[in-house]
Protein backbone atom coordinates (compact mmCIF):
# COMPACT_ATOMS: atom_id res chain seq x y z
CA UNK A 1 0.00 0.00 0.00
CA UNK A 2 1.42 3.31 -1.09
CA UNK A 3 0.27 7.22 -1.29
CA UNK A 4 0.32 7.42 -4.79
CA UNK A 5 2.24 10.68 -6.21
CA UNK A 6 0.61 13.38 -8.44
CA UNK A 7 2.36 11.58 -11.43
CA UNK A 8 0.84 8.31 -10.55
CA UNK A 9 -2.56 9.64 -10.06
CA UNK A 10 -2.06 11.02 -13.74
CA UNK A 11 -1.34 7.63 -15.11
CA UNK A 12 -3.98 5.39 -13.07
CA UNK A 13 -6.44 4.21 -14.67
CA UNK A 14 -9.68 6.81 -15.02
CA UNK A 15 -13.08 5.40 -16.07
CA UNK A 16 -14.34 8.67 -17.66
CA UNK A 17 -15.96 6.93 -21.09
CA UNK A 18 -15.13 8.46 -23.98
CA UNK A 19 -12.67 10.07 -22.55
CA UNK A 20 -10.85 7.49 -20.77
CA UNK A 21 -7.53 9.16 -20.27
CA UNK A 22 -6.57 12.52 -18.57
CA UNK A 23 -6.84 15.26 -21.38
CA UNK A 24 -3.76 16.51 -22.54
CA UNK A 25 -2.67 19.94 -21.16
CA UNK A 26 -2.08 21.31 -24.07
CA UNK A 27 -2.97 25.12 -25.73
CA UNK A 28 -6.43 26.19 -27.32
CA UNK A 29 -5.43 25.21 -30.73
CA UNK A 30 -6.93 26.39 -34.06
CA UNK A 31 -10.25 28.68 -33.88
CA UNK A 32 -11.64 31.76 -32.75
CA UNK A 33 -9.78 33.16 -29.76
CA UNK A 34 -11.18 35.20 -26.58
CA UNK A 35 -8.44 37.20 -26.76
CA UNK A 36 -5.50 37.30 -24.78
CA UNK A 37 -6.38 37.72 -20.98
CA UNK A 38 -3.83 39.06 -18.22
CA UNK A 39 -4.34 36.55 -15.62
CA UNK A 40 -7.16 35.26 -12.96
CA UNK A 41 -6.77 39.33 -11.96
CA UNK A 42 -8.70 40.39 -15.02
CA UNK A 43 -12.76 40.71 -16.38
CA UNK A 44 -14.31 39.11 -18.99
CA UNK A 45 -15.29 40.78 -21.77
CA UNK A 46 -14.23 40.45 -26.10
CA UNK A 47 -10.78 39.93 -27.52
CA UNK A 48 -9.67 40.71 -30.64
CA UNK A 49 -10.03 37.24 -31.82
CA UNK A 50 -12.97 36.25 -34.95
CA UNK A 51 -15.81 35.17 -33.55
CA UNK A 52 -14.59 35.68 -29.70
CA UNK A 53 -17.13 35.80 -27.25
CA UNK A 54 -15.73 36.76 -23.53
CA UNK A 55 -12.92 34.96 -21.62
CA UNK A 56 -10.38 36.71 -19.20
CA UNK A 57 -9.74 40.07 -20.09
CA UNK A 58 -11.52 42.95 -21.62
CA UNK A 59 -14.30 44.35 -21.00
CA UNK A 60 -17.61 43.74 -17.84
CA UNK A 61 -20.57 41.43 -17.86
CA UNK A 62 -23.10 44.06 -15.73
CA UNK A 63 -26.43 42.21 -15.87
CA UNK A 64 -29.98 43.51 -15.50
CA UNK A 65 -30.67 44.09 -11.97
CA UNK A 66 -30.92 46.98 -8.65
CA UNK A 67 -27.77 48.79 -7.84
CA UNK A 68 -25.69 48.38 -4.93
CA UNK A 69 -24.88 45.15 -5.96
CA UNK A 70 -21.44 43.76 -6.68
CA UNK A 71 -21.72 42.77 -10.22
CA UNK A 72 -19.72 40.00 -11.66
CA UNK A 73 -16.46 41.18 -12.60
CA UNK A 74 -16.71 44.56 -9.69
CA UNK A 75 -13.42 45.02 -7.53
CA UNK A 76 -14.23 42.99 -4.78
CA UNK A 77 -14.79 39.97 -7.23
CA UNK A 78 -11.00 41.09 -8.27
CA UNK A 79 -9.62 41.04 -5.19
CA UNK A 80 -11.18 37.77 -3.67
CA UNK A 81 -9.69 36.11 -7.06
CA UNK A 82 -6.22 37.32 -6.29
CA UNK A 83 -6.17 36.09 -2.69
CA UNK A 84 -6.64 32.53 -3.92
CA UNK A 85 -2.93 32.94 -5.48
CA UNK A 86 -2.01 31.60 -9.40
CA UNK A 87 0.32 28.31 -9.44
CA UNK A 88 0.97 26.74 -12.48
CA UNK A 89 -1.56 27.50 -15.77
CA UNK A 90 -3.35 24.76 -16.81
CA UNK A 91 -4.67 24.78 -20.42
CA UNK A 92 -7.78 22.87 -21.82
CA UNK A 93 -9.80 23.39 -24.43
CA UNK A 94 -13.79 22.03 -24.87
CA UNK A 95 -16.09 21.99 -28.23
CA UNK A 96 -19.73 21.93 -27.85
CA UNK A 97 -21.20 20.19 -30.68
CA UNK A 98 -23.38 17.97 -32.33
CA UNK A 99 -22.70 14.11 -32.34
CA UNK A 100 -23.40 10.91 -32.53
CA UNK A 101 -23.13 8.93 -29.08
CA UNK A 102 -22.32 5.25 -28.49
CA UNK A 103 -24.06 3.90 -25.48
CA UNK A 104 -22.80 0.56 -25.74
CA UNK A 105 -24.87 -1.29 -29.01
CA UNK A 106 -27.55 1.31 -28.82
CA UNK A 107 -26.20 5.00 -31.03
CA UNK A 108 -27.94 8.16 -30.22
CA UNK A 109 -28.01 11.74 -31.59
CA UNK A 110 -27.17 14.26 -29.35
CA UNK A 111 -24.98 16.96 -28.25
CA UNK A 112 -21.62 16.77 -26.36
CA UNK A 113 -18.55 18.00 -25.62
CA UNK A 114 -15.57 16.33 -27.54
CA UNK A 115 -17.82 13.74 -28.94
CA UNK A 116 -17.59 12.07 -26.01
CA UNK A 117 -19.77 10.77 -22.98
CA UNK A 118 -18.90 12.16 -20.43
CA UNK A 119 -16.93 14.56 -21.96
CA UNK A 120 -13.22 14.51 -21.20
CA UNK A 121 -11.91 14.48 -17.92
CA UNK A 122 -10.20 17.71 -16.87
CA UNK A 123 -7.79 17.59 -13.94
CA UNK A 124 -5.81 20.05 -12.39
CA UNK A 125 -3.87 20.52 -8.54
CA UNK A 126 -4.56 23.07 -6.42
CA UNK A 127 -3.30 25.90 -6.56
CA UNK A 128 -3.19 26.50 -10.51
CA UNK A 129 -4.90 28.50 -13.08
CA UNK A 130 -7.16 26.42 -15.47
CA UNK A 131 -7.36 28.41 -18.34
CA UNK A 132 -10.16 26.54 -20.29
CA UNK A 133 -11.73 27.50 -24.07
CA UNK A 134 -15.18 26.39 -24.42
CA UNK A 135 -15.89 26.49 -28.56
CA UNK A 136 -19.42 27.01 -29.28
CA UNK A 137 -20.11 24.55 -32.64
CA UNK A 138 -23.59 24.16 -31.14
CA UNK A 139 -26.56 25.41 -33.32
CA UNK A 140 -27.61 27.23 -30.08
CA UNK A 141 -26.46 29.07 -27.42
CA UNK A 142 -24.24 27.82 -23.97
CA UNK A 143 -22.07 28.55 -21.57
CA UNK A 144 -20.09 26.46 -19.14
CA UNK A 145 -20.54 25.96 -15.08
CA UNK A 146 -17.80 24.76 -13.14
CA UNK A 147 -20.58 22.93 -10.52
CA UNK A 148 -19.23 23.10 -6.88
CA UNK A 149 -15.92 25.12 -7.74
CA UNK A 150 -15.47 28.06 -5.44
CA UNK A 151 -14.41 30.66 -8.33
CA UNK A 152 -14.65 34.47 -8.89
CA UNK A 153 -18.00 34.88 -9.64
CA UNK A 154 -17.47 36.10 -13.72
CA UNK A 155 -16.58 32.65 -14.27
CA UNK A 156 -19.31 30.77 -12.91
CA UNK A 157 -21.44 30.20 -16.35
CA UNK A 158 -25.05 31.91 -15.35
CA UNK A 159 -26.22 33.06 -18.66
CA UNK A 160 -27.74 36.94 -18.29
CA UNK A 161 -26.37 36.28 -14.82
CA UNK A 162 -22.53 35.81 -15.19
CA UNK A 163 -22.03 36.62 -18.60
CA UNK A 164 -23.63 36.71 -21.97
CA UNK A 165 -24.55 33.47 -23.40
CA UNK A 166 -21.84 31.97 -25.88
CA UNK A 167 -23.20 32.16 -29.59
CA UNK A 168 -22.84 29.67 -32.57
CA UNK A 169 -19.05 29.65 -33.33
CA UNK A 170 -18.23 31.73 -30.85
CA UNK A 171 -15.77 30.67 -27.81
CA UNK A 172 -15.33 31.67 -24.50
CA UNK A 173 -12.13 31.45 -22.39
CA UNK A 174 -12.58 30.58 -18.69
CA UNK A 175 -9.90 31.41 -16.66
CA UNK A 176 -9.65 31.03 -12.59
CA UNK A 177 -7.80 29.39 -9.66
CA UNK A 178 -9.26 26.40 -8.23
CA UNK A 179 -8.05 26.56 -4.84
CA UNK A 180 -10.10 23.70 -3.16
CA UNK A 181 -9.06 19.94 -4.05
CA UNK A 182 -11.83 17.84 -4.70
CA UNK A 183 -14.36 15.79 -7.11
CA UNK A 184 -16.62 18.02 -9.22
CA UNK A 185 -18.71 18.48 -12.49
CA UNK A 186 -19.00 20.54 -15.55
CA UNK A 187 -21.87 20.88 -17.35
CA UNK A 188 -23.62 23.56 -19.54
CA UNK A 189 -25.88 26.17 -17.40
CA UNK A 190 -28.49 26.83 -20.60
CA UNK A 191 -31.77 25.26 -20.63
CA UNK A 192 -31.76 22.01 -20.71
CA UNK A 193 -28.59 20.83 -22.17
CA UNK A 194 -27.40 19.48 -19.23
CA UNK A 195 -29.65 16.36 -19.60
CA UNK A 196 -27.59 16.33 -23.09
CA UNK A 197 -23.98 15.14 -23.11
CA UNK A 198 -23.31 18.26 -22.10
CA UNK A 199 -20.78 17.59 -19.20
CA UNK A 200 -17.61 16.21 -17.61
CA UNK A 201 -15.95 15.30 -14.62
CA UNK A 202 -13.29 17.64 -12.98
CA UNK A 203 -10.97 16.41 -10.36
CA UNK A 204 -8.76 19.03 -8.27
CA UNK A 205 -6.14 17.19 -6.81
CA UNK A 206 -4.74 17.85 -3.33
CA UNK A 207 -1.29 18.63 -3.52
CA UNK A 208 -1.24 16.64 -0.20
CA UNK A 209 -2.89 14.39 -0.64
CA UNK A 210 -3.32 12.34 3.20
CA UNK A 211 -5.42 9.45 1.65
CA UNK A 212 -3.77 5.85 0.54
CA UNK A 213 -4.52 3.96 -2.48
CA UNK A 214 -3.39 2.22 -5.45
CA UNK A 215 -6.27 3.00 -8.24
CA UNK A 216 -8.47 5.41 -8.46
CA UNK A 217 -12.26 5.16 -10.43
CA UNK A 218 -13.93 7.89 -11.97
CA UNK A 219 -17.58 6.46 -12.30
CA UNK A 220 -19.75 9.06 -13.38
CA UNK A 221 -24.05 8.63 -13.26
CA UNK A 222 -26.78 9.59 -15.48
CA UNK A 223 -30.41 8.93 -16.75
CA UNK A 224 -30.39 9.29 -20.70
CA UNK A 225 -33.31 10.46 -22.42
CA UNK A 226 -32.05 12.72 -25.60
CA UNK A 227 -32.12 10.91 -29.09
CA UNK A 228 -34.03 8.03 -27.67
CA UNK A 229 -37.04 7.40 -30.40
CA UNK A 230 -37.06 10.74 -30.93
CA UNK A 231 -37.36 12.19 -27.55
CA UNK A 232 -35.46 15.56 -26.43
CA UNK A 233 -35.19 17.03 -22.79
CA UNK A 234 -37.08 19.83 -24.60
CA UNK A 235 -40.16 18.24 -25.55
CA UNK A 236 -39.65 16.13 -22.67
CA UNK A 237 -40.21 19.67 -20.41
CA UNK A 238 -42.89 20.33 -22.75
CA UNK A 239 -44.58 17.27 -21.89
CA UNK A 240 -44.60 18.01 -18.14
CA UNK A 241 -46.07 21.55 -18.47
CA UNK A 242 -49.85 21.52 -18.84
CA UNK A 243 -50.93 22.81 -22.11
CA UNK A 244 -47.32 23.50 -23.11
CA UNK A 245 -46.96 21.20 -26.30
CA UNK A 246 -49.96 23.23 -27.46
CA UNK A 247 -48.77 26.76 -26.34
CA UNK A 248 -45.12 26.52 -27.21
CA UNK A 249 -43.52 25.00 -24.42
CA UNK A 250 -40.95 27.34 -22.65
CA UNK A 251 -42.69 29.53 -20.55
CA UNK A 252 -41.08 29.98 -17.70
CA UNK A 253 -38.38 32.17 -16.53
CA UNK A 254 -34.93 29.96 -16.37
CA UNK A 255 -32.64 30.60 -19.58
CA UNK A 256 -34.23 28.99 -22.56
CA UNK A 257 -33.15 27.43 -25.68
CA UNK A 258 -31.58 30.07 -26.91
CA UNK A 259 -28.97 30.70 -23.53
CA UNK A 260 -30.65 34.04 -22.83
CA UNK A 261 -32.77 34.51 -19.77
CA UNK A 262 -36.41 33.23 -21.25
CA UNK A 263 -39.19 36.24 -20.23
CA UNK A 264 -42.71 35.80 -18.20
CA UNK A 265 -45.27 34.14 -19.35
CA UNK A 266 -46.92 36.88 -20.82
CA UNK A 267 -44.22 37.06 -23.58
CA UNK A 268 -45.50 36.14 -26.94
CA UNK A 269 -45.51 32.29 -27.53
CA UNK A 270 -43.60 30.31 -30.10
CA UNK A 271 -45.44 28.60 -33.02
CA UNK A 272 -47.71 25.53 -31.72
CA UNK A 273 -45.42 22.30 -32.34
CA UNK A 274 -46.15 18.15 -31.61
CA UNK A 275 -43.05 16.86 -29.58
CA UNK A 276 -41.47 14.53 -31.45
CA UNK A 277 -40.84 11.27 -29.22
CA UNK A 278 -43.07 9.38 -26.56
CA UNK A 279 -44.62 10.88 -23.54
CA UNK A 280 -41.54 10.54 -20.95
CA UNK A 281 -44.01 11.31 -18.12
CA UNK A 282 -43.77 9.14 -14.87
CA UNK A 283 -47.24 8.93 -13.21
CA UNK A 284 -46.14 6.81 -10.24
CA UNK A 285 -42.90 6.69 -8.67
CA UNK A 286 -42.40 6.28 -4.66
CA UNK A 287 -39.26 6.17 -2.80
CA UNK A 288 -39.24 5.27 0.89
CA UNK A 289 -35.49 6.71 1.40
CA UNK A 290 -36.89 10.14 -0.44
CA UNK A 291 -39.92 10.08 1.24
CA UNK A 292 -42.44 10.33 -1.29
CA UNK A 293 -42.46 11.12 -5.01
CA UNK A 294 -38.85 10.07 -6.66
CA UNK A 295 -39.55 11.86 -9.85
CA UNK A 296 -41.46 12.61 -12.85
CA UNK A 297 -39.22 11.87 -15.65
CA UNK A 298 -39.28 7.96 -16.49
CA UNK A 299 -35.67 7.84 -18.64
CA UNK A 300 -35.41 4.86 -20.70
CA UNK A 301 -31.81 4.70 -20.17
CA UNK A 302 -29.10 4.38 -16.79
CA UNK A 303 -25.96 4.73 -17.43
CA UNK A 304 -22.04 4.49 -15.47
CA UNK A 305 -19.70 6.25 -17.62
CA UNK A 306 -21.81 6.47 -21.15
CA UNK A 307 -22.39 2.78 -21.46
CA UNK A 308 -25.81 0.70 -21.44
CA UNK A 309 -25.64 -2.35 -18.56
CA UNK A 310 -25.78 -4.81 -21.03
CA UNK A 311 -22.67 -3.32 -21.88
CA UNK A 312 -20.89 -2.42 -19.04
CA UNK A 313 -17.51 -0.44 -17.84
CA UNK A 314 -14.57 -3.12 -16.88
CA UNK A 315 -12.72 -1.61 -13.95
CA UNK A 316 -9.46 -3.62 -14.18
CA UNK A 317 -7.16 -3.93 -10.29
CA UNK A 318 -5.66 -6.82 -8.14
CA UNK A 319 -7.03 -8.59 -5.44
CA UNK A 320 -6.21 -6.38 -2.24
CA UNK A 321 -5.77 -2.89 -3.82
CA UNK A 322 -7.51 0.35 -2.25
CA UNK A 323 -9.52 1.85 -4.87
CA UNK A 324 -10.78 5.25 -4.74
CA UNK A 325 -14.33 6.01 -6.68
CA UNK A 326 -14.85 9.19 -7.29
CA UNK A 327 -18.66 9.29 -7.45
CA UNK A 328 -20.81 11.81 -9.66
CA UNK A 329 -24.58 11.71 -10.37
CA UNK A 330 -24.51 13.72 -13.98
CA UNK A 331 -28.39 12.83 -14.22
CA UNK A 332 -30.97 15.32 -14.53
CA UNK A 333 -34.07 13.94 -12.37
CA UNK A 334 -32.65 10.88 -10.83
CA UNK A 335 -31.65 9.74 -7.38
CA UNK A 336 -29.14 6.84 -7.81
CA UNK A 337 -28.34 4.27 -4.78
CA UNK A 338 -24.86 2.96 -5.44
CA UNK A 339 -23.54 -0.01 -4.16
CA UNK A 340 -20.41 -2.13 -4.93
CA UNK A 341 -21.53 -6.07 -4.71
CA UNK A 342 -19.64 -8.19 -1.88
CA UNK A 343 -17.84 -4.61 -0.68
CA UNK A 344 -18.52 -2.22 1.94
CA UNK A 345 -17.50 1.56 1.08
CA UNK A 346 -15.63 3.98 3.07
CA UNK A 347 -16.66 7.80 2.59
CA UNK A 348 -14.04 10.06 2.85
CA UNK A 349 -15.34 12.95 1.15
CA UNK A 350 -18.99 15.01 -0.15
CA UNK A 351 -18.95 17.31 -2.51
CA UNK A 352 -14.80 17.31 -2.55
CA UNK A 353 -14.98 17.90 1.24
CA UNK A 354 -13.77 15.38 3.39
CA UNK A 355 -15.73 13.94 6.39
CA UNK A 356 -14.49 11.70 9.27
CA UNK A 357 -14.40 8.26 7.77
CA UNK A 358 -17.67 6.54 7.53
CA UNK A 359 -18.51 2.73 6.31
CA UNK A 360 -21.40 2.03 4.50
CA UNK A 361 -23.36 -0.72 2.23
CA UNK A 362 -24.64 1.95 -0.01
CA UNK A 363 -25.04 5.43 -1.01
CA UNK A 364 -28.13 8.06 -1.97
CA UNK A 365 -26.82 10.23 -4.61
CA UNK A 366 -28.82 13.01 -5.44
CA UNK A 367 -28.68 14.95 -8.37
CA UNK A 368 -25.05 17.01 -8.83
CA UNK A 369 -23.60 15.48 -5.52
CA UNK A 370 -20.30 13.46 -5.51
CA UNK A 371 -19.41 11.00 -2.97
CA UNK A 372 -15.72 10.08 -2.40
CA UNK A 373 -15.65 6.19 -1.34
CA UNK A 374 -12.81 3.28 -0.95
CA UNK A 375 -12.62 -0.21 -1.09
CA UNK A 376 -10.35 -2.77 -0.46
CA UNK A 377 -11.01 -5.20 -3.22
CA UNK A 378 -12.03 -9.24 -2.82
CA UNK A 379 -10.25 -11.31 -5.78
CA UNK A 380 -13.42 -11.95 -8.11
CA UNK A 381 -16.17 -10.17 -10.74
CA UNK A 382 -18.31 -7.64 -8.92
CA UNK A 383 -21.30 -5.14 -9.95
CA UNK A 384 -21.14 -1.76 -9.49
CA UNK A 385 -24.99 -0.96 -9.47
CA UNK A 386 -26.68 2.36 -9.45
CA UNK A 387 -30.43 1.57 -8.85
CA UNK A 388 -32.97 4.88 -10.20
CA UNK A 389 -34.48 5.13 -6.63
CA UNK A 390 -38.13 5.01 -6.69
CA UNK A 391 -38.28 4.33 -10.37
CA UNK A 392 -37.45 1.51 -12.69
CA UNK A 393 -34.43 0.34 -14.00
CA UNK A 394 -30.65 0.86 -12.90
CA UNK A 395 -27.20 1.29 -14.42
CA UNK A 396 -24.19 -1.00 -14.12
CA UNK A 397 -20.49 -1.35 -14.08
CA UNK A 398 -18.15 -4.03 -13.56
CA UNK A 399 -14.86 -4.11 -11.12
CA UNK A 400 -13.13 -7.35 -12.18
CA UNK A 401 -9.50 -8.75 -10.75
CA UNK A 402 -7.07 -9.48 -12.90
CA UNK A 403 -7.40 -13.25 -11.35
CA UNK A 404 -11.07 -12.57 -11.28
CA UNK A 405 -12.59 -15.30 -13.10
CA UNK A 406 -16.21 -15.69 -14.42
CA UNK A 407 -18.80 -13.84 -16.43
CA UNK A 408 -20.34 -10.26 -16.31
CA UNK A 409 -22.81 -9.94 -14.37
CA UNK A 410 -26.35 -9.77 -16.12
CA UNK A 411 -27.68 -6.23 -16.79
CA UNK A 412 -30.78 -6.27 -13.90
CA UNK A 413 -28.11 -7.75 -11.12
CA UNK A 414 -29.58 -6.14 -7.33
CA UNK A 415 -26.17 -6.68 -4.79
CA UNK A 416 -27.76 -7.59 -1.43
CA UNK A 417 -25.75 -4.11 -0.28
CA UNK A 418 -28.22 -1.86 -2.10
CA UNK A 419 -30.42 -2.69 0.68
CA UNK A 420 -27.93 -2.26 3.46
CA UNK A 421 -26.80 0.45 5.58
CA UNK A 422 -26.95 3.35 3.61
CA UNK A 423 -25.47 6.90 5.68
CA UNK A 424 -27.40 10.14 4.28
CA UNK A 425 -25.12 12.97 3.96
CA UNK A 426 -26.65 14.55 7.36
CA UNK A 427 -25.32 12.04 9.44
CA UNK A 428 -21.53 12.30 8.25
CA UNK A 429 -19.35 14.50 10.07
CA UNK A 430 -16.64 17.01 8.63
CA UNK A 431 -13.18 16.82 9.00
CA UNK A 432 -11.88 18.87 11.36
CA UNK A 433 -9.75 20.47 8.09
CA UNK A 434 -13.03 21.85 7.18
CA UNK A 435 -15.71 21.95 9.54
CA UNK A 436 -16.76 25.65 10.12
CA UNK A 437 -16.45 26.73 13.67
CA UNK A 438 -19.83 27.75 15.85
CA UNK A 439 -20.04 30.95 15.58
CA UNK A 440 -23.18 32.45 15.37
CA UNK A 441 -24.92 33.53 12.10
CA UNK A 442 -24.73 37.43 11.44
CA UNK A 443 -28.15 37.12 8.68
CA UNK A 444 -30.98 34.13 9.04
CA UNK A 445 -32.90 34.32 5.63
CA UNK A 446 -35.93 31.76 5.08
CA UNK A 447 -37.20 30.44 2.00
CA UNK A 448 -39.74 28.18 0.97
CA UNK A 449 -39.68 25.68 -1.63
CA UNK A 450 -43.03 25.76 -3.40
CA UNK A 451 -45.18 24.38 -6.44
CA UNK A 452 -46.27 21.34 -7.53
CA UNK A 453 -46.56 18.86 -10.52
CA UNK A 454 -50.56 19.97 -11.32
CA UNK A 455 -49.65 23.05 -12.65
CA UNK A 456 -45.37 22.55 -13.02
CA UNK A 457 -44.74 26.27 -11.52
CA UNK A 458 -42.05 25.32 -9.29
CA UNK A 459 -39.84 28.02 -7.63
CA UNK A 460 -39.60 30.07 -4.41
CA UNK A 461 -41.98 31.57 -2.18
CA UNK A 462 -44.34 30.67 -5.15
CA UNK A 463 -42.08 33.29 -7.83
CA UNK A 464 -40.63 31.79 -10.64
CA UNK A 465 -37.07 33.21 -11.43
CA UNK A 466 -35.91 36.34 -12.98
CA UNK A 467 -32.64 37.81 -13.35
CA UNK A 468 -33.44 40.83 -11.48
CA UNK A 469 -34.20 39.01 -8.16
CA UNK A 470 -31.62 39.62 -5.34
CA UNK A 471 -31.92 38.02 -1.78
CA UNK A 472 -28.84 40.20 -0.16
CA UNK A 473 -25.94 39.46 2.03
CA UNK A 474 -23.18 41.12 2.88
CA UNK A 475 -19.41 40.08 2.54
CA UNK A 476 -17.99 38.98 5.70
CA UNK A 477 -21.39 37.42 7.43
CA UNK A 478 -22.06 34.13 8.11
CA UNK A 479 -25.96 32.97 6.97
CA UNK A 480 -27.82 30.65 8.62
CA UNK A 481 -30.00 29.47 5.64
CA UNK A 482 -33.34 27.39 6.42
CA UNK A 483 -34.83 25.90 3.22
CA UNK A 484 -38.58 24.60 3.91
CA UNK A 485 -39.96 22.21 1.99
CA UNK A 486 -43.85 22.77 1.51
CA UNK A 487 -43.95 20.39 -2.07
CA UNK A 488 -44.98 16.67 -2.33
CA UNK A 489 -41.38 16.25 -3.55
CA UNK A 490 -37.90 16.05 -2.59
CA UNK A 491 -34.92 18.78 -4.23
CA UNK A 492 -31.32 18.68 -4.65
CA UNK A 493 -30.49 22.63 -3.60
CA UNK A 494 -26.93 23.76 -4.96
CA UNK A 495 -25.55 27.35 -4.02
CA UNK A 496 -23.11 28.83 -6.49
CA UNK A 497 -19.64 30.26 -5.81
CA UNK A 498 -19.53 28.29 -2.23
CA UNK A 499 -19.74 25.76 0.26
CA UNK A 500 -21.90 24.98 3.50
CA UNK A 501 -22.82 23.34 6.64
CA UNK A 502 -25.32 20.98 7.36
CA UNK A 503 -26.56 21.86 10.56
CA UNK A 504 -28.42 19.30 13.28
CA UNK A 505 -28.94 18.57 17.11
CA UNK A 506 -25.31 17.86 16.63
CA UNK A 507 -23.80 21.06 15.88
CA UNK A 508 -22.29 21.45 12.63
CA UNK A 509 -22.08 19.10 9.81
CA UNK A 510 -20.63 17.90 6.82
CA UNK A 511 -19.26 20.96 4.00
CA UNK A 512 -21.54 20.11 0.69
CA UNK A 513 -22.55 22.84 -2.21
CA UNK A 514 -25.83 20.81 -3.05
CA UNK A 515 -27.91 18.79 -0.61
CA UNK A 516 -30.58 17.18 -0.75
CA UNK A 517 -34.36 19.08 1.12
CA UNK A 518 -37.12 15.99 1.49
CA UNK A 519 -40.78 16.65 0.87
CA UNK A 520 -42.44 18.78 3.92
CA UNK A 521 -39.00 18.97 5.98
CA UNK A 522 -36.51 21.66 6.24
CA UNK A 523 -32.99 21.93 5.58
CA UNK A 524 -30.62 24.54 7.61
CA UNK A 525 -27.55 25.39 6.00
CA UNK A 526 -24.58 27.42 7.13
CA UNK A 527 -22.12 29.42 5.24
CA UNK A 528 -19.74 32.19 5.12
CA UNK A 529 -20.34 35.18 2.75
CA UNK A 530 -17.01 35.21 1.33
CA UNK A 531 -16.97 35.26 -2.47
CA UNK A 532 -18.63 38.49 -3.56
CA UNK A 533 -20.59 38.29 -6.51
CA UNK A 534 -24.15 37.45 -7.83
CA UNK A 535 -24.41 33.40 -7.31
CA UNK A 536 -27.34 30.90 -8.24
CA UNK A 537 -29.23 29.29 -5.60
CA UNK A 538 -31.28 26.45 -7.57
CA UNK A 539 -33.03 23.20 -7.40
CA UNK A 540 -30.66 20.33 -9.55
CA UNK A 541 -33.54 18.80 -10.72
CA UNK A 542 -33.28 20.21 -14.33
CA UNK A 543 -37.16 20.33 -14.72
CA UNK A 544 -37.96 21.67 -11.97
CA UNK A 545 -34.98 24.81 -12.02
CA UNK A 546 -36.17 24.97 -16.06
CA UNK A 547 -39.53 25.80 -14.76
CA UNK A 548 -38.14 28.54 -12.67
CA UNK A 549 -36.91 27.35 -9.05
CA UNK A 550 -34.18 29.39 -9.10
CA UNK A 551 -32.95 32.72 -7.69
CA UNK A 552 -29.98 35.10 -7.03
CA UNK A 553 -28.08 35.36 -3.99
CA UNK A 554 -26.46 39.06 -4.11
CA UNK A 555 -23.64 40.86 -2.18
CA UNK A 556 -24.60 44.53 -1.00
CA UNK A 557 -21.73 47.20 -1.17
Amino acid sequence: MFKPSRRTLLRAPVAAAGAGLLAACTGPGPGPSSGPGSGPGSGPGSGPGSGSQGGAGGAAFVPDGPSGYVNPSDPEVLAAERARGAGPVRTYRLTAAEATLDLGGRTVPSWAYDEALPGPLVRVTAGDVLDMTLANRLPASTTLHCHGVRLRCDMDGVPGLTQAAIRPGADFRYRFTAAQPGTYLLHSHVGMQADRALYAPLIVDDPREPLSYDKEWVVVLDDWLDGVDGSTPDEVLDQLRPGASMEGGHMGMGPGRGGEPSRPATATPSPARRPAGPSRVLHTSHSRMLHGEAGSVAHPFHLVNGRLPAHPEVFRCRPGDRVRLRIINAGAETAFRVALGGHAMTVTHTDGYPVRHTRTDALLVGMAERYDVLVTVRDGVFPLVALAEGKQGSALAVLRTDKGSGNLPPADVRPDELDGKTIPARRLVPDDSVALDDREPDREMRIRITGGMEKYDWGFDHQAYSVEQRRAVHAGERVRLTLINATEMWHPMHLHGHTFAITGLDGTGARKDTAVVLPHRKLVLDFDADNPGLWMLHCHNQYHSESGMMTVLGYRR
